[in-house]
């Protein structure tokens, strides 16, 4: 039997998916003649036409939509300006006057105070959430159900169960998301991946890594410090980069073990200070220090000690690395020096560029239109936040926690 195309709401939101209905409502009860005939096959050959051009794999440029426009969102629009393939075309804020503050200083055509209008927008394959973090879900739920694709900051959410209903929505509807975690795009971050990787540590005894941070009192307003957005404090907000990368090196531990406190910052809810000891699966040991108390505030520092090697990362930059075994490539990467552009905030949080942001921006872009993963996905980005929560159940009961597989 002949089936007709018929257009209905597509999976993107901007392009038609095909439905099956019988030609008897186009051709009423005229006899299928030659040119009817040609006529048909022209429709299926225009919607289907239609599908594969309006896909982000076959376009040369993917829309770009911004949701919340504090600070952060700044170095997401610089970074798609930044990309290949991206282009910024509309922002959505609760407050009306930011919005168009923000618009006219990236040259954003679209302004709205509504997410759904944004995410409505035929002309947007991919949405940032830089709301505060712990209401990342809701304007992420809201993109996925249209069809779009997600970069969001860090952390994806402030909880595992709220993590987990943004995960399995993403899954249901077949979009990806991008979490943002630009350390793991530097060539120090990996190089020392490879090496892990490559055996050349041997048996790895401790693996740490240590945030020790300076914000001033002024920072800590609005929502930054309180449980309910920011989750937490100086883990969740500024050692989260540094567990991340350790737990991407090391691997997740199996039990933790910490304490965190209110040492400086005591008009905030949560923790300034973070201490923790860690137990892997393998019987290595480590420890997590993270504060934003420290003043003036220093590199990240992840450290990796094996029975055949040592090194330690800084920042992006390798200021240790040394292994019994030598290899042709160790002098360059001793020689490297930090990339300014991957640079941490040690001492501010506007102390960074936006050059990390557009690396994985442009990792997105090119995985849709090359078809293939991302470099790092939302169920990569769960388990910093599964850990980190670990660690404040731990310092919550004074016990160890064990963390499940």
């Amino acid at each position: 039997m002949l089936v007709a195309a018929s257009v209905s709401e597509g999976y993107f939101d901007d392009r038609p998916t095909i439905t099956r209905r019988g030609y008897e409502d186009l051709r009423g009860s005229r006899p299928r003649t030659f040119r009817w005939r040609v006529t048909a096959a022209l429709l299926h050959l225009f919607w289907f036409t239609a599908l594969r051009m309006s896909s982000p794999s076959s376009r040369s440029t993917l829309g770009f939509g911004i949701i919340g426009v504090g600070m952060i969102a700044d170095y997401h629009a610089q970074a798609i300006a930044a990309t290949q393939g991206g282009r910024l075309v509309g922002v959505a804020t609760r407050n009306a006057e930011n919005g168009r503050a923000f618009a006219a200083k990236h040259a954003v055509p679209f302004v709205t105070t509504s997410v759904a209008e944004l995410v409505a927008r035929p002309d947007i394959d991919v949405v940032c959430i830089t709301t505060p973090s712990g209401a990342h879900l809701e304007p992420a739920l809201a993109a996925v159900r249209a069809g779009k694709h997600l970069v969001v900051e860090k952390p994806i959410e402030i909880t595992v169960e709220r993590t987990d209903e943004l995960l399995r929505a993403a899954d249901a509807a077949g979009v990806k998301i991008s979490p943002i975690f630009q350390a793991r795009f530097g060539e120090g971050a990996r190089a020392l991946k490879a090496a892990i990787e490559a055996g050349r540590f041997g048996r790895i005894v401790l693996a740490s890594a240590y945030v020790k941070w300076h914000r001033s009192r002024e920072y800590y307003t609005g929502w930054k410090g309180t449980l309910a957005l920011d989750g937490g404090g100086a883990a969740i907000n500024q050692g989260i980069h540094g567990i991340d990368l350790l737990q991407w090196f090391a691997g997740m531990p199996v039990e933790v073990y910490a304490r965190k406190t209110r040492r400086v910052y005591e008009h905030i809810e949560a923790e300034d200070t973070l201490s923790a000891t860690l137990h892997y699966s393998n019987g290595a040991l480590g420890s997590i220090e993270a504060t934003t108390a420290a003043w003036p505030g220093w590199s990240r520092r992840i450290e990796i000690c094996g029975e055949n090697g040592s090194a330690r990362l800084e920042d992006d930059h390798l200021a240790e690395w040394t292994f019994r075994t030598a290899l042709p490539e160790d002098d360059a990467i001793r020689a490297a020096g930090l990339d300014p552009a991957m640079a941490s905030g040690a001492g501010a949080p506007n102390a960074i560029s936006h050059h990390g942001h557009l690396r994985q921006i442009q990792d997105l872009i090119d995985s849709l239109r090359e078809s293939r993963p991302l470099a790092i996905n939302g169920h990569e980005a769960r388990k910093a936040v599964a850990l980190i929560c670990a660690l404040y159940a731990s310092a919550q009961q004074g016990a160890p926690v064990k963390l499940g597989a």
